[in-house]
């Protein structure tokens, strides 16, 4: 297996993504914002059907969308989170420029809508080239600096808002680079995944973690090491069984790592 080149793409920007999707999911689940994680995942969808309309990179349209969705609701939101409606709002207008976008698209594209809308919905990880991995090690590197600069004020700021803000911890900026971190680990992460399956990477493994243990720095390696276990047995059983997407093979061995710890911890009190 690993001596196919594609493997080996897969196998490090997956892994890449995962250690990057660990570490921001366990403050997405912590912070109680797997509802923005969702929303801007399927950002991505309008991004870059917006960069295909335009004619430019894809990638352009996919970050340049997350990251501005990130900020509006952070500007939406107080100075501890944004709350559910507003996020729904937003979602809507969102997906409604996508699917005017899909339409202007279709009109011109003689057919390649649907190649490029399936492969933002449902990711290729298969598909990466050497150029793509090493540029989603690089991104995925980046949030991870970004996640262990901000993690100790931020699980003060997630945990006990008020005091936080009383001892002089911007809150609300702290949410706001919360916010575009986990854009950007959306954006990267839509090209392997897909936006419609990115959120079981995102959610299941820290929420796995929280089943788990209540130490956060425990909590933030087994979320992480979940979401790894995801993407090699994922891809390995792609492999093995060629009919079975790669994205859905990622996100059911994440679903089932959650489940195996939701029954491991039945009863227990949290």
């Amino acid at each position: 297996m690993l001596a196919q080149e594609f493997i080996r793409n897969a196998l490090v920007a997956g892994s890449a993504i995962a250690i990057a999707s660990g570490a921001v999911g366990y403050f997405v689940v912590l912070r109680a914002q797997v509802f923005a994680g969702d929303a801007l995942s399927h950002v991505a969808f309008t991004g870059v059907l917006a960069a295909a309309l335009a004619g430019i990179d894809l990638r352009v349209g996919l970050f340049a969308a997350t990251i501005a969705v990130a900020l509006l609701f952070a500007a939406l939101g107080d100075r501890i989170r944004v709350d559910d409606a507003a996020i729904g709002v937003v979602f809507a207008w969102v997906l409604g420029l996508g699917v005017l976008f899909l339409y202007l698209f279709s009109r011109g594209s003689g057919g390649s809508n649907g190649a490029i809308a399936a492969r933002t919905l449902f990711g290729s990880i298969f598909s990466l080239s050497g150029h793509q991995t090493e540029l989603a090690a690089v991104i995925a590197a980046l949030v991870v600096a970004g996640i262990a600069g901000i993690s100790r004020p931020l699980l003060f700021a997630t945990i006990a808002p008020d005091s936080a803000a009383a001892r002089g911890v911007p809150v609300g900026a702290l949410g706001a680079a919360f916010l575009i971190l986990l854009a950007i680990d959306a954006a990267e992460a839509t090209q392997a995944v897909g936006a419609l399956l990115l959120l079981g990477l995102i959610a299941a493994p820290a929420g796995a973690a929280m089943r788990l243990t209540a130490e956060p720095r425990l909590g933030l390696a087994i979320s992480v090491a979940a979401a790894l276990a995801s993407i090699w047995v994922g891809v390995a059983l792609a492999y093995a069984a060629p009919s079975l997407p790669p994205s859905s093979a990622i996100i059911g061995v994440a679903v089932a790592i959650y489940i195996a710890a939701f029954a491991a911890t039945w009863g227990k009190a949290f």
